[in-house]
C-alpha cells in the first residue's frame, strides 16, 4: 500500500513539473509575422536607439543655438577680509553680491549662422537615423526569410526521407526476392544517410537563423519564435522608371552627404564672420555689506552701485590666417561635392543591379517551377517503370535526386526573390513593405 502511495506521489510531482515546464514554454513562445518583426526591430534594435539618442543630442544643440543672442543673467557672491595694513585703506571685511546682464548687439552674423549650422546638424542626425533604420529593416527581413528558408528545407528533407524510405523498402523487398542486385539497396541506403545530413544542416541553419532574427529585433534568446508566413507563389514585380537618379533622390545616405556639404558651407560663412566686428553690452549691479565705512559716500556699512560696459572687438591683422582658413574650407567643400557625385553614381548602379537581380530571381522562380513539375513527372514515371521492371533502382534514385534538387532550387529562388526585393527597397529608401 505504501509503495503505491509513494508511486502515486512521484507521478503527481512528475506531472506537476512537466506542467510548469510546459506552461513556461508556452509563455516564452511568440508568433511573429514579417510586419511584427519589422515593428519590433524599430522599437528594440540598439543601432536605432543609438541613432535616436544622437538625434536627441542634436536637437538639444539646436535649442541652445536658438537661445543664443538673447540676454543672459549671471549672479555672483564674494566675501573678503583684509588684514593690516590693507584694512587701513579698504574695509576690513564684507560680503559683495552682484548681478550681470549681458546682451550681444552685433556679431557679424555669427548668431544666425550658428542656428543654421545647428539645424543642419539635426537634419544630418535624422538622416543617419533613417539610414540606420533602413539597414535594420533590411537585415530583419533578410533574417526572417532565412528562417523561412531553413524551415522549408527541413520540410523538404523530411518529405524526401519519407519517399526514400518507401523506395528503400521496395528495393530491399526486390533484393530479398532475388529480382535486383544489392547495389541498388546500398545506393538507397547511402542516399538516406545523405538526407539525414541535409536534415541536420537544415535544423542547424534554422537555429542560427532564429537566433540572428532575435538578436536583430532585440528579443531575448529564450523566446521561441513561430513564423506564420510561407513562401507565396505570386510575386509582384515593381515598376522601375528609366531615370534611376530620380528614384534614389530619397536615399538617406545621399541626403546625409548633401546636408554635410550645406553644413560645411555654413561653417565657411562663420569663418568669414570672424573677420567682422563684434559688439556686446553689459550692465552690472553690485551691493556690498560689511564693516562700517564700506560706503565712502556716507561712511555706512552698505554700498549699492552699478556700471555699464560696451565692448567692441575689431579684427585688424592676423597675417592672412583667417583668409587661408576660408580657402581651406572651400577645398573641403569641393572634395565633399566630388564624393557626393561619385556616391550618387555608385548608388544608381547598385539600384539598377538590385532591380536586375530582382528580375533574374523572378525568372528563376518561373523556370524552377517548370523544372520542379518536370522532376515530379520524371520521378512518378520512374517509379512506375521500376514496378514494371523496365529500369533499375539506380534510375529511380537519380530521379529522386533530381526532384530534391529542383525543389531546393525553387525554395532558394523564392527566398532570393524576397531578399532582392528588400534590398531594392533599402537602396531606394522606400521604408518597410
Amino acid at each position: 500500500m505504501k509503495f503505491r502511495i509513494k508511486r502515486a506521489m512521484r507521478l503527481w510531482l512528475l506531472l506537476t513539473v512537466a506542467g510548469i515546464t510546459g506552461l513556461k514554454s508556452v509563455k516564452s513562445q511568440r508568433i511573429l509575422t514579417l510586419d511584427e518583426c519589422l515593428k519590433i526591430a524599430k522599437e528594440n534594435n540598439n543601432n536605432i536607439k543609438a541613432a535616436q539618442e544622437n538625434v536627441n543630442a542634436a536637437r538639444e544643440v539646436k535649442k541652445q543655438r536658438d537661445d543664443s543672442g538673447k540676454p543672459t543673467l549671471d549672479g555672483s557672491v564674494m566675501a573678503f577680509y583684509f588684514g593690516r595694513p590693507v584694512n587701513t585703506l579698504l574695509p576690513e571685511y564684507g560680503v559683495s553680491p552682484g548681478l550681470r546682464i549681458s546682451q550681444p548687439v552685433y556679431s557679424g552674423g555669427r548668431t544666425k549662422l550658428s542656428r543654421v549650422a545647428a539645424a543642419k546638424g539635426l537634419e544630418i542626425q535624422e538622416g543617419r537615423k533613417q539610414l540606420a533604420t533602413s539597414e535594420v529593416l533590411f537585415n530583419t527581413e533578410r533574417a526572417y526569410w532565412q528562417v523561412i528558408s531553413a524551415r522549408e528545407q527541413i520540410k523538404l528533407a523530411e518529405q524526401n526521407k519519407k519517399q526514400l524510405d518507401v523506395l528503400y523498402n521496395d528495393l530491399n523487398n526486390q533484393y530479398v526476392a532475388g529480382i535486383i542486385y544489392k547495389n541498388d539497396v546500398l545506393r538507397a541506403n547511402v542516399q538516406l544517410t545523405e538526407n539525414e545530413l541535409e536534415l541536420k544542416r537544415a535544423e542547424d541553419a534554422l537555429t542560427i537563423a532564429q537566433e540572428s532574427l532575435l538578436q536583430i529585433i532585440g528579443l531575448e534568446d529564450t523566446t521561441r519564435v513561430v513564423i506564420v508566413d510561407t513562401l507565396l507563389e505570386q510575386f509582384e514585380v515593381p515598376v522601375i522608371a528609366e531615370n534611376m537618379r530620380q528614384l534614389i533622390s530619397d536615399n538617406a545616405e545621399l541626403g546625409i552627404l548633401k546636408n554635410s556639404i550645406e553644413a560645411e558651407k555654413v561653417q565657411q560663412q562663420l569663418m568669414k564672420a570672424d573677420s567682422r566686428p563684434a559688439v556686446s553690452l553689459g550692465v552690472n549691479g553690485i551691493m556690498s555689506a560689511g564693516k562700517v565705512g564700506i560706503n565712502p559716500a556716507n561712511n555706512s556699512n552698505v554700498l549699492t552701485t552699478y556700471f555699464g560696459m560696451l565692448n567692441v572687438s575689431i579684427p585688424i591683422f592676423d597675417w592672412g590666417v583667417r583668409k587661408r582658413r576660408i580657402q581651406e574650407q572651400q577645398f573641403r567643400i569641393n572634395a565633399q561635392s566630388f564624393q557626393l557625385k561619385e556616391r550618387m553614381g555608385e548608388i544608381t548602379t547598385e539600384a539598377r543591379q538590385a532591380y536586375l537581380e530582382l528580375n533574374q530571381d523572378q525568372k528563376r522562380i518561373e523556370l524552377s517551377g517548370v523544372s520542379l513539375q518536370q522532376a515530379e513527372e520524371n520521378l512518378r514515371l520512374s517509379k512506375d517503370r521500376l514496378k514494371a521492371g523496365t529500369i533499375t533502382g539506380r534510375d529511380v534514385l537519380e530521379a529522386q535526386t533530381i526532384w530534391q534538387r529542383a525543389y531546393s532550387n525553387m525554395i532558394n529562388a523564392k527566398i532570393d526573390r524576397r531578399i532582392a526585393e528588400a534590398n531594392l527597397r533599402r537602396i531606394l529608401a522606400k521604408g518597410q513593405p
